[in-house]
């Protein structure tokens, strides 16, 4: 499933989102390309995106979330790069 946590991060004078999947990498970068988003845009686990790109990816179907569950999702299933300095599994 594709999810999109808040536009809650500013940035340059915008609001951004995280574009992640929770299921695999492969299905997200499909999504994104669905979007306009270039891969090399790719961080790792997500993809950051503006409002109104957030706003596109609901409306072609991703599931919108709290950043927490976009965390907690891609924990569960394996995908979430672990930020430096982070000793968890």
């Amino acid at each position: 499933m594709i999810i999109v946590d808040d536009a809650i991060w500013r940035w340059r004078g915008r609001r951004w989102a995280h574009l992640a999947s929770d299921h695999s990498h492969e299905e997200l970068h499909a999504f994104a390309a669905r979007l306009g988003l270039e891969r090399r845009w790719f961080q790792g686990d997500h993809y950051d995106v503006p409002t109104a790109v957030r706003e596109h990816a609901i409306a072609l179907g991703a599931e919108p979330v709290t950043s927490r569950d976009l965390v907690r999702r891609l924990r569960r299933a394996g995908l979430r790069r672990p930020r430096p300095g982070d000793r968890r599994p």
